[in-house]
């Protein structure tokens, strides 16, 4: 067993350890294949998330298409729709990806839409790390528009890293053509042979960056309204009807009103949770920021949070408070709270798969990627229609119709009607009518969560022909919130076991 050992300090404080643990290491069992354990991918997500923020049935793979470079893709219908694209994914839930076409010959491309990312980038063509080799790159020798700076950057996600330098050239995504900025990568860890996709689309609100497509995607004037609306599918579904739209919403992709929070004055996707609970119980752990994060498969709480929900759970064990098994038999709904309304997370998403043990985990971890806040990925996602606007700072929900199978009248409403009719939607109020990080302990081994690429930690300055690591420059385009504020640094130890752990 290989355990990937990580402590996180502050950039004000950084302490350094020779041959021992401390307290403040969070082991992470690793294991580089695409057929890992629900908790071993839980563990990669939950180390990549750490540096970002400083599922479900078993599908028939019947459905899934075989890329040129051997990855699975289970391919979303056309949309008919303007400025609107469907969203591929993987075939597990574990992440969702559109084909962007970049360049003059307009070479398509994998990319993980990330609303934790401020910028983006794709595996470049000069790049001879295994995961480029496995992935389709682009370069100078697929557009005769490319321009390549003189400008390196460095990108960290936990126990995963990217390097290169910085690009300019047409973009086209959902039908909409734009110069942008994005990274061609030289070398990309070996953490990305385990995704589909080819690079990441930053969806984060960060303003003045040249990286950050939302703010090129308004200074192009493509479309009225500076937003975008993500409807995800689930694989055990069968067709995938997955998409995103930007400028508008698309009343076909859900039921019910559309219900907005305010995000507040930090630039993150990130909004005030009422509540959580499950089976119509209140757990009472809401009061805190919530961030909404498409790069990410599963749930992140704090320990004592995460224990407070799962103490509502019957049958529900934890021996390090971090990871949960639950019975696979589990049919209750999870519910998540914003602005007075509930919405529901199926079992089909918070409940994993059996292991090969015959047990299964709940997809909400007791691991504070973020102090103080909860992190909510796909596993919520996937059940409601998500609206992000830019514009109005603010965060909308309605029900996924997708996902669902519930349709309604499809107004928008303010957050203070708080009011939506749907079959996953439940009355809060009289006036409401809307609707494994495996961590070890001595001897003990019990299993946490992988994946997500929240908010990452971006550095920039000038570029080196040949450069295989990244090196510390200044931080020009990381996003400006809190979040990287802290600024957090990563250690990472290896520590080979030729034991199995109880």
């Amino acid at each position: 067993m290989v355990v990937a050992c990580v402590w996180i300090s502050s950039k004000d404080h950084l302490r350094f350890v020779s041959g021992e643990l401390l307290d403040s290491f969070i082991p992470l069992t690793v294991q580089l294949q695409s057929s890992q354990p629900i908790t071993e991918r839980a563990a990669h997500e939950a180390a990549r998330l750490i540096a970002k923020y400083a599922g479900g049935s078993i599908p028939d793979t019947s459905t899934l298409l075989k890329r040129d470079n051997k990855y699975d893709v289970m391919e979303a219908t056309e949309s008919t729709k303007e400025h609107t694209q469907g969203v591929d994914q993987d075939g597990t839930d574990y992440s969702y990806f559109i084909e962007v076409e970049i360049g003059s010959e307009k070479k398509t491309m994998y990319m993980l839409i990330d609303t934790g990312a401020g910028s983006s980038w794709v595996m470049g063509t000069s790049c001879t790390s295994k995961a480029c080799e496995m992935h389709n790159t682009f370069g100078e020798g697929d557009s005769d528009s490319l321009e390549v700076s003189k400008s390196d950057f460095n990108i960290a996600y936990g126990s995963g890293k990217v390097s290169g330098t910085w690009a300019t050239d047409t973009i086209t995504v959902a039908g909409m053509s734009i110069k942008y900025q994005f990274g061609l990568t030289h070398t990309t860890s070996d953490q990305f042979l385990e995704f589909a996709f080819d690079g990441i689309l930053g969806l984060a609100i960060n303003k003045g960056s040249d990286s950050n497509f939302l703010n090129a995607l308004a200074k192009s004037k493509e479309v009225e309204k500076n937003m975008f609306c993500v409807a995800l599918n689930r694989a055990a579904d069968g067709t995938n009807e997955g998409e995103i739209s930007f400028g508008s919403p698309n009343p076909d992709k859900y039921s019910g009103k559309i219900t907005y929070t305010s995000i507040g004055e930090d630039n993150d996707w990130a909004i005030e949770i009422d509540d959580m609970g499950y089976n119509g119980k209140k757990a009472d752990i809401g009061g805190i920021r919530s961030f909404i994060d498409t790069g990410t498969s599963f749930m992140f709480g704090s320990p004592d949070n995460v224990k407070k929900l799962h103490a509502l759970i019957d049958g529900a064990q934890s021996s390090d408070g971090t990871t949960y098994t639950v019975p696979c038999d589990s049919n209750g709904n999870l519910t998540v709270t914003f602005s007075g309304v509930d919405y529901v997370i199926s079992p089909k998403d918070w409940v994993s798969p059996p292991n090969k043990d015959g047990k299964c985990t709940s997809n909400v971890y007791g691991f504070e990627v973020v102090k103080g806040a909860w992190l909510l990925g796909d596993t919520f996602i996937k059940n409601v229609y998500a609206v992000f606007d830019a514009d109005e700072r603010r965060i909308g929900f309605a029900i996924n119709a997708i996902t669902d199978g519930s349709s309604d009248d499809s107004e928008d409403s303010s957050s203070s009607t708080k009011t939506m009719t749907a079959s996953q939607a439940t009355k809060t109020s009289d006036d409401t009518e809307e609707t494994g990080i495996t961590t070890t302990s001595g001897s003990k081994a019990s299993a946490v969560p992988d994946m997500g690429l929240g908010k990452e930690s971006v550095s920039s300055g000038t570029a080196t022909a040949d450069s295989s690591e990244p090196t510390e420059t200044k931080d020009s385009s990381a996003p400006s919130g809190p979040l990287s504020q802290a600024r957090f640094t990563f250690i990472f130890c290896i520590v080979s076991f030729f034991a199995l752990l109880a």
